[in-house]
């Protein structure tokens, strides 16, 4: 059976493209991701500890209160680095909203806002 190219093209970019997932609102400490995982950390030692380990390159993530840790990331490419949208919440308890992933058991977030936690 022969399809128009035309419509195999648009098929295609149908399949590729899926729409992202629904935005969702979280709340956890915004920390970096060394302590978070090689000293199991519920929440970070202080705001001046996060912001250390960030300006040396670790990467700050956002733990919820069961643990699970979102690693925040862009949402256009070229991709960036998040850590400079984040310092000012190192440390801190934040509200997320934003566009959830998850893969192969990872969790990350493209922020829309963010702000201290009330």
């Amino acid at each position: 059976m022969n399809f128009p190219k035309r419509l195999l093209a648009a098929l295609f970019a149908v399949s590729t493209f899926a729409a992202a997932p629904a935005p969702v609102t979280i709340q956890g400490w915004v920390i970096d991701s060394s302590c978070t995982f090689t000293q199991n950390l519920a929440k970070p030692i202080s705001a001046e500890c996060a912001v250390a380990c960030a300006r040396k390159g670790s990467p700050l993530v956002i733990q919820t209160s069961d643990g699970t840790i979102y690693l925040p990331i862009a949402g256009k490419m070229p991709a960036a680095g998040q850590n400079a949208r984040l310092m000012p919440f190192a440390g801190r308890e934040v509200t997320v909203t934003g566009v959830p992933y998850e893969r192969g058991g990872s969790h990350a977030i493209v922020i829309q806002s963010i702000a201290l936690k009330k």
